[in-house]
Formats: C-alpha cells, structure tokens, sequence
C-alpha cells in the first residue's frame, strides 16, 4: 500500500516553487516606490550575449522614487540605457559618468486602478494553478485507489488534507496580493 502522504510530498515542492515565483513576478510590478526589481531582469546587450541588467550592474534605490543604475564596466552605460528605453517602463533615464538614473514619476489615480486589476488578474490564475495542482493530487490517488495501492479511508483522507492545503496556498496568493494593492495605493 502506498501512503497518500507520499503522493501530496511528491508535488508539494512544485507548488511551493511556482507561489515563490508567483511573489517574485508581483515584485516587478511597480509602486509609488523605486525598486530594483522593476529593472533587474531587464536584458541587455554584453559583448554579444544578452544578460539581465542584474548580472553587468549594481542596482539601488538612493531615493524612494529614484533607480540608480551603476555597470561595472561603464562602455555598458549606454547599452543599458537602450534597453531600459526599449523596455517600455513609461520612464526615461537619464545617464551620466557614474550610471543611470531612473526617477519614477507619481502614479496616477487611474493607472493605480489599473494595476489593481492586473494585479487582480494575476491572482485569479495564481488560484487557477492551486487548484490544477490540486486536482492532480487527487486524480493520482484516485488511479492509485483504483489499482487497490491506496485504501478508500485514505483516498477520503487525502480529499480532505489536499483541500486544507490549497487553502492555505490560497490564503498565501491572498496575503501577497493584498500587501501589493496596499503598496500600490499608498500615495
């Protein structure tokens, strides 16, 4: 007999990747604060390859609206400097010796809203990716209890504690979205 416990250990460390990944995306969307996130996984142009922002500069934050950008070869400042502008932040950076210069400018009222909304998009399929792990789960255990390799005490077991996990993912997704629409309401 096979331990339905097994079965939910097997794909719980996909769920876990994909609600860590589901908090990392949320970061890059932007807020009426700066961060380096928003510019990070930007790709440019080095020596041929292209590689996130992240792996040729140091990103900071030296004010809460501004992005200072600073490469550790400066013949990258303007490669940099076109991707940003390729990447359609809605900014325009400015660059000088030392880097570049991102200042974000106030969020209005509507492209708040707007981000809500997207924000809210993100979360409905976040859910929708709990519940396709979930039902998973369930199906497997379900071929299992059918070859007799999972007993029906089990198989209702399983039901039960699947469920009570996909909640607390859930209650998870909720959490990080909330703070996110918090931050991005925050004047």
């Amino acid at each position: 007999m096979i331990n339905y416990k097994t079965i939910i250990q097997e794909h719980s460390p996909e769920i876990e990747k994909f609600i860590e990944f589901f908090k990392q995306d949320l970061r890059k969307i932007r807020t009426g604060k700066a961060s380096p996130a928003l510019v990070e996984d930007i790709l440019v142009s080095y020596y041929g390859q292209m590689m996130p922002i992240k792996q040729v500069a140091a990103i900071s934050c030296p004010e809460a609206r501004q992005i200072l950008i600073q490469p550790w070869d400066k013949s990258m400042i303007s490669a940099i400097d076109k991707a940003i502008s390729q990447a359609n932040m809605g900014v325009t950076p400015s660059t000088d010796n030392n880097g570049i210069r991102i200042n974000l400018p106030s969020l209005t009222e509507e492209f708040r809203k707007n981000l809500v909304t997207q924000i809210g998009k993100e979360k409905e399929m976040a859910r929708e990716e709990v519940r396709r792990w979930r039902d998973e789960i369930l199906r497997e255990v379900q071929v299992k209890f059918q070859a007799k390799e999972v007993t029906e005490d089990d198989k209702f077991k399983a039901k039960d504690e699947v469920q009570k996990l996909a909640d607390g993912y859930n209650l998870k997704i909720d959490e990080v979205v909330e703070a996110k629409n918090r931050e991005i309401m925050e004047i």
